[in-house]
């Protein structure tokens, strides 16, 4: 198995859309990129702790490649908006990619790179590519939160 580490503003939409990707096999919703150890959800959205909402995914190569989960990530927020996905803003909802190893950072900088090269948004991609730091994982009624409340969108495009 492989892991890889994505933000894209409120983590309850983008944990669906990785859960229905064919090889992964499990997702956990939590904090990454910032400076206080073990953060809350309230935390968390004082935007004081620098870290973003994010979703860990754990994937098995052989059956999605990162490159194809690069596309559901792009696919799933409007990456051009910066510290912000719809109604929800706050560095806290940025657009970031977390890299485990240098093939995820270079698959990283290309796919972004392609996606500018093709206009295929209205504006700059603002999405950070960073190193994966600590993942606190959120408290449990966020794990999987549109599963447990029967719903299937949020303002997700």
């Amino acid at each position: 198995m492989a892991k890889a580490t994505f933000a894209a503003g409120c983590f309850w939409g983008v944990e669906d859309a990785f859960r229905q990707v064919k090889g992964v096999t499990s997702t956990a919703v939590g904090y990454t990129g910032g400076h206080t150890k073990n953060p809350t959800y309230k935390e968390v959205c004082t935007d004081r702790t620098g870290h973003a909402e994010a979703v860990e995914v754990e994937f098995n190569p052989d059956q999605v490649s990162y490159r194809e989960l690069l596309a559901v990530f792009f696919q799933s927020h409007d990456p051009t908006q910066l510290n912000r996905q719809g109604p929800d803003y706050g560095s806290q909802y940025r657009s970031s990619i977390f890299f485990h190893d240098a093939e995820q950072e270079a698959a990283a900088r290309d796919s972004q790179a392609a996606l500018e090269k093709a206009g295929i948004f209205k504006g700059p991609i603002v999405t950070q590519i960073v190193p994966a730091t600590d993942f606190y994982r959120a408290e449990e009624y966020h794990q999987q939160y549109f599963e447990k409340q029967g719903i299937r969108a949020c303002h997700l495009p």
